[in-house]
């Protein structure tokens, strides 16, 4: 439960609350379960804070400091996140369904099973995070950067990912159909049994990727970079590989039937 003097400080006014957490800068801060609901906290330092349950939907939090909080299972529906600071922080199972994070940092955070389904992370910093599970329906990381993350089983169908980083990205068990990948960074990225069913490649750079068993049926990879990519037991039934690389790829037990490939 929400300490009613830390919510009280809070809501007294941010001048107040920035002057109170200086003074007492060791304090735990416990505001979990309180209802935030539409509230406007722009700039505000919430660092380390527990946010617990906490119901920020609607809420803006530009420019906000989240770092290192506890937001797990907290409510973020449609919470305007712009620039907000998250790093480090805990959000797993969280709800930021619809959310507005562009340009947000989430660098180092903990997303396990959370709900970012049609939330705009145009641009956002997401390397180093814990996304396993993590739903991304719909959602918009165009340019976002999510090298070395980990979305294990995490779901991406119908995601923009166009320009995004995924350099070493652990993709692997991961749902793609039909999320829009062009001219992505996906150099040594995992898509060990990924589904990249009519998902949009093209020009995207997969030099030694990880793509072992994974179903890339009618996938679109027209002039991709797949440079000592491992294709080995790969569905690429029905594939669009025109002006794709494959110089060194291994293409072991790879289904290559009704594909069109490249003119070498």
């Amino acid at each position: 439960m929400a300490n009613p003097e830390h919510l009280a400080l809070l809501q007294s006014g941010a001048v107040t609350w920035i002057e109170w957490r200086k003074q007492n800068p060791q304090l735990e801060i416990d505001l979990s379960t309180a209802n935030l609901q539409g509230e406007n906290f722009r700039g505000a330092n919430l660092q380390g804070v527990n946010l617990t349950k906490v119901d920020f939907s609607h809420a803006l939090l530009v420019r906000t400091n989240l770092s290192g909080a506890n937001l797990s299972i907290a409510n973020l529906h449609q919470a305007k996140l712009i620039e907000a600071n998250l790093s480090e922080a805990n959000l797993s199972i969280a709800n930021l369904r619809n959310a507005t994070l562009t340009q947000a940092n989430l660098s180092q955070v903990n997303l396990i099973g959370a709900d970012l389904s049609e939330a705009n992370l145009i641009g956002a910093a997401i390397t180093g995070a814990n996304l396993i599970g993590t739903d991304f329906r719909n959602a918009n990381l165009k340019d976002a950067d999510l090298a070395a993350a980990k979305l294990i089983r995490s779901n991406l169908s119908f995601a923009n990912l166009v320009g995004a980083n995924l350099i070493t990205t652990d993709l692997s068990g991961a749902n793609l159909y039909e999320a829009e990948l062009m001219q992505t960074y996906l150099y040594q990225a995992n898509l060990y049994k990924a589904n990249l069913t009519n998902s949009h490649l093209g020009s995207s750079y997969l030099f030694r990727a990880n793509l072992s068993e994974a179903n890339l049926t009618n996938a679109d990879l027209t002039c991709a970079n797949l440079t000592g990519a491992n294709l080995r037991g790969a569905n690429l039934r029905g594939a669009n590989l025109r002006g794709a690389n494959l110089t060194g790829a291994n293409l072991r037990g790879t289904n290559l039937t009704g594909a069109i490939m490249p003119v070498m």
